[in-house]
């Protein structure tokens, strides 16, 4: 029969510990009181020694899990039993007092995108679940992705803590099924008189302030053995900890084949009364992917930029003679976004350059405008893609930009609603930009800048007038766009802003 070896008494408040390292694998030998794993809490670090003799059998919670007060930790049978395979049933199994235990696993991230990042947890240990009620936030590279909970329960253990990278399918969590199932066990069970196995006799040592991060043991050791600084190895634990397979990562990067990338300059040195008032926050993956295409577009295109002014008048007029009857007959009100939108796809037929993209030593033209809008997130900017927007209407522009922009400043935003775009548009002038150079969206060879509109002095036929004006802003790619091409573009873009008729009439 096997033993169960249980998470301690954590000490007065502290609820949840994260096993920082084990010191047995499955299927080794191990006597009473030897040490079976340790575990970190934000006060004290914790050793949790085997309460029998036998095989350690199985590893409910490996390193990096995230666990409550007398959850179960591992299984320890008789030295002659077969041992169970890491984690396998882990889930499946509940003692009389835990209930079914089901898995919190990765749902579908989107084509070919492998992996996310664990961004914030919004239950912790402990906590009673509804159905579908959201758990957790996941991160990939441009969408956020909400993780609700299979069942009603506990929420036993949190096996993928923040800023943990996951793969697709798996396991992030695990709940008790049932109402107030998983209830942390006590030592002593109040309700049968039956003795719950003790996690056996457990060492507590009192951790350095959370300015002195302690460093786990068997890193400690690791660093002795390998002769390496603690300033050599990047912490990943948590608030920063030393992890053993931290110190296994710098003892092999120097060895490594591949050389490493160039680093940004090193950051000058910081008063200690300065530093003491700064914040160091990790950038989301989110944050990374845009930082990274936004260099790569600026390093691999001949980017230019060409300007020119429209009066908006022509469109500031027509919309508000018609917006109400728009809106009546369509239910979405008329913007000026589907006048930019309908006015590009006219200038893109007559230089298809500005809409095709380079592929190695080839020119792939695209006989469709599939027109990225760009829209600023609390998390960043991203681009969804309004496809064929050539073949569209002002009122299915309308209605399509109004339904991607609610889904991205929601985080609810597909892979497929933000790829294949052809051409982007950006508005600036919605944060009050005056004058700006957008920067390509790669593969894309041409993205406008739409900014502020500002009542300026200017002459029209011959009389200074008051007109409300707007900068355009066209980048585009020199490799494959001359500069006739890009001015040509604005300038029809610009005739077709200022004479709405043109578009009606495809002119």
């Amino acid at each position: 029969m096997a033993t169960e070896v249980r998470v301690p008494s954590l000490g007065e408040s502290v609820t949840e510990a994260t096993v920082a390292t084990w010191f047995k694998k499955l299927g080794d030998a191990v006597a009473v009181d030897d040490m079976l794993c340790e575990l970190e809490t934000d006060k004290v670090t914790v050793e949790v020694h085997a309460p029998v003799a036998g095989r350690l059998d199985e590893i409910v919670a490996p390193e990096g899990t995230t666990v409550g007060v007398a959850a179960l930790l591992a299984q320890i049978g008789a030295a002659g039993a077969a041992p169970a395979k890491l984690n396998e049933g882990a889930a499946a199994k509940a003692s009389a007092k835990e209930g079914k235990m089901i898995d919190v696993m990765v749902p579908a991230l989107g084509e070919s995108v492998s992996e996310a990042t664990v961004s914030t947890w919004f239950r912790k240990v402990g906590d009673t679940v509804a159905q579908d009620e959201m758990l957790c936030e996941l991160e990939t590279d441009k969408v956020s992705v909400e993780v609700p909970a299979p069942a009603a329960g506990v929420l036993t253990a949190i096996i993928a803590p923040e800023g943990t990278t996951v793969a697709a399918s798996a396991r992030l969590a695990t709940i008790s099924e049932g109402e107030g199932a998983g209830t942390p066990v006590p030592a002593q069970s109040q309700t049968s008189g039956e003795q719950v196995p003790s996690a056996g006799p457990t060492e507590v040592k009192v951790a350095a302030p959370a300015k002195d991060v302690e460093d786990a043991p068997a890193a400690k050791k690791a660093m002795a053995e390998a002769g390496i600084s603690r300033d050599a190895v990047t912490g990943t634990g948590r608030d920063g900890r030393v992890m053993k397979e931290d110190v296994a990562k710098a003892v092999a990067a120097p060895a490594a084949a591949v050389p490493a990338p160039v680093a940004a300059a090193p950051r000058a040195p910081v008063p200690a009364s300065d530093a003491a008032r700064e914040e160091r926050v990790k950038m989301t993956r989110l944050r990374q992917t845009i930082a990274r295409r936004l260099k790569e577009a600026q390093n691999t295109a001949a980017m230019l930029t060409t300007y020119n002014e429209v009066d908006m008048s022509g469109i500031m007029g027509l919309r508000n003679e018609y917006k109400d009857m728009f809106e009546k007959k369509h239910g979405v009100k008329l913007g000026f976004m589907s006048f930019f939108v309908k006015a590009c796809t006219h200038a893109l037929k007559e230089v298809p350059e500005v809409n095709a993209e380079i592929d190695g030593t080839d020119v792939v033209y695209k006989n469709y405008v599939h027109m990225g809008v760009a829209v600023g997130t609390p998390s960043g900017l991203v681009v969804p893609v309004v496809r064929d927007a050539d073949q569209m209407g002002f009122a299915a522009i309308e209605k399509k930009i109004a339904e991607l922009g609610l889904r991205a400043r929601d985080g609810k935003l597909s892979m497929a609603e933000m790829q294949g775009g052809s051409f982007t548009i950006s508005n600036g002038g919605v944060y009050g930009s005056l004058m700006s150079s957008p920067i390509l969206n790669p593969p894309q060879s041409g993205i406008l800048g739409m900014h502020k509109i500002q009542d300026r002095p200017v002459v029209v036929a011959g009389q200074i007038v008051i007109r409300p004006m707007m900068y355009l802003a066209l980048s585009y790619d020199h490799r494959i766009v001359d500069g006739k091409g890009a001015v040509t573009f604005l300038v029809r873009v610009k005739e077709a802003l200022e004479d709405p008729r043109r578009l009606l009439m495809d002119l």
